[in-house]
């Protein structure tokens, strides 16, 4: 029996249409892996499960959850099946949280809607919701707020929210999109084992085929708002068919062809740093605290060179990297770069900084939504004693965005014009204006699909040999790190567990964290095809 099932369901928004013809199920104690990129109409076909759709939607087809037929359901009576036959958890949790209410509160409230209860039994109900999503109260008060958590446990809460009720059907968004590799293997865990206890129904969406290999019983492929291909989750990894699925798949594990080598001179050198950072407990009372986020750390990059930085959220990865660029100076030790330090005078070194640029993850973010793009990537001419101008300035522009596989003319556009993997394009434009010699990639390409992340992988192969570019890449994705650089360095604690050639650490790991890392990451089955 289907307790979820979409059948020829076409939707269109102001008569644009969105989704043609599309079916699925999905079965109690099954879970239905929902694989595409941005815009192929995973999500919008989830919410439509919901009917959570924006004005002017028009649909047809059939949606029947649980033998409700959605589509025919008044707006009283889906609120009704909201929360208690399906709940829905969503890729970023701290937008999906209420930053002034307690997670206690937050849980409660869905139940509180629901059911008529007191607000103490409520309160206990969420605090069994919480356990079972692995946040116990010894060590997660109902009373902290979701910024004293993790994106981990922030996510854990929004999943307890979801199973308060205990729904027949479970819908997950790209519930890992942004988590460390170990945490993103113990949320999917969480997922698989409740499922397991209660029976329901899952549908995992993702626009990662690794992500979904170990977990999905089923797989839909979807391409343009139309199912391409479809089937149990094994004979499709072992017999695609699509032309478009056999491209995600080559996608997921490609390896960008490098023609840059390294030479044996160091670019930069980092020895014995540490960084400590200085607090006060609470009360009237409370004492100066220190917590020491880089620890001892020594490793060099060779002139053309790509080195790797991998570690969990808090092992001190982005304070290194804030040392690296002279943003934060540090306690004891030295990073020199080229010979040169990094800090004179307890001062970033202007002619070394010049010689340093990052991309970092959410290029949008980084961006000024009211500049155009021609401002956008001449923001390093600052770093510039003279920075060019007039013609010189628009002729640097125009080579640095072509140089990317963009256009001259799309320096007269705003950044919101473009897709997520043109905005990384323009910010790597950016990094690349004044010609540096390292560029630190901070997460550069985890939030982008597999198809995209192939490409600007394959630029910045490109780019490295074209212009003796060195680049330190910081990732939790284990296998952009593995397709991308030479060496790779651990990190756990402040400190470097484990370092060595790329394929000496991933194929064997010495140290227990290294292994660790390793066994929580994603992987395609042997036999996909």
């Amino acid at each position: 029996m289907s307790l979820l099932a979409i059948e020829n369901l076409s939707l269109s928004i102001h008569g644009l249409p969105i989704l043609k013809e599309v079916s699925m199920g999905v079965a109690p104690g099954r879970i239905l892996g929902v694989i595409g990129e941005s815009g192929s109409g995973k999500s919008i076909t989830a919410f439509s499960v919901l009917h959570l759709l924006p004005n002017g939607t028009d649909c047809t087809g059939r949606i029947t959850l649980n033998g409700n037929d959605i589509l025919s359901l008044s707006e009283r009576d889906l609120c009704g099946l909201r929360g208690r036959e399906v709940g829905m958890v969503f890729q970023e949790p701290m937008t999906a949280l209420n930053p002034l209410k307690t997670i206690g509160a937050q849980v409660a409230e869905t139940i509180l809607i629901h059911e008529k209860v007191s607000k103490s039994e409520a309160m206990a109900r969420a605090a069994e919701a919480l356990r079972r999503a692995e946040l116990p109260q010894d060590r997660f008060p109902l009373s902290r707020y979701p910024h004293e958590l993790s994106g981990g446990q922030r996510q854990r809460v929004v999943i307890a929210m979801a199973i308060a009720l205990k729904p027949k059907l479970l819908i997950a968004d790209e519930p890992t999109t942004a988590l460390d590799v170990t945490t993103q293997a113990q949320i999917l865990d969480l997922l698989k084992r409740l499922v397991a206890e209660d029976g329901m129904g899952l549908m995992l969406i993702s626009h990662d085929l690794a992500v979904v290999a170990d977990l999905a019983d089923d797989l839909v492929i979807m391409k343009d708002g139309e199912v391409v291909e479809s089937g149990p989750a094994k004979s499709l990894f072992a017999n695609m068919q699509h032309p478009y699925s056999k491209a995600l798949l080559e996608a997921s594990s490609h390896v960008p062809l490098r023609t840059g080598e390294a030479v044996e001179v160091p670019l930069l050198e980092v020895r014995e740093v540490v960084r400590d950072y200085t607090g006060h407990s609470h009360g009237w009372w409370g004492k100066t605290t220190h917590f020491r986020a880089v620890d001892q750390v020594s490793f060099s990059i060779r002139k053309g060179e790509s080195l790797g930085l991998v570690g969990e959220s808090g092992c001190g990865k982005s304070t290194l990297t804030r040392a690296i660029l002279g943003l934060e100076e540090v306690q004891r030790g030295e990073i020199l770069f080229d010979g040169l330090p990094v800090f004179t005078h307890h001062h970033a070194n202007a002619a070394v900084r010049r010689r340093m640029q990052v991309v970092f993850q959410d290029p949008y973010g980084s961006f000024n939504p009211r500049w155009k793009v021609g401002r956008l990537v001449t923001e390093p001419f600052h770093l510039l004693e003279e920075p060019p101008r007039g013609r010189e300035r628009e002729k640097a522009i125009a080579e640095a965005l072509e140089s990317v596989g963009m256009r001259a003319a799309d320096a007269d556009k705003y950044i919101h014009e473009f897709s997520g993997g043109q905005r990384q394009r323009i910010a790597i434009a950016r990094a690349l204006i004044i010609r540096p010699d390292l560029i630190i990639l901070d997460e550069a390409v985890s939030a982008l699909d597999v198809s995209v992340r192939a490409q600007v992988l394959d630029l910045l192969a490109d780019l490295s040999g074209r212009f003796g570019l060195t680049y330190l890449f910081i990732s939790h994705d284990l296998s952009v790190v593995r397709s991308i650089t030479d060496r790779v360095l651990v990190m756990k604690a402040g400190r470097i567990v484990e370092e060595g050639p790329t394929a000496t650490v991933f194929d064997h790991p010495k140290d227990p964290y290294t292994q660790q890392l390793v066994a929580a990451a994603p992987v395609l089955p042997a036999d996909a095809a």
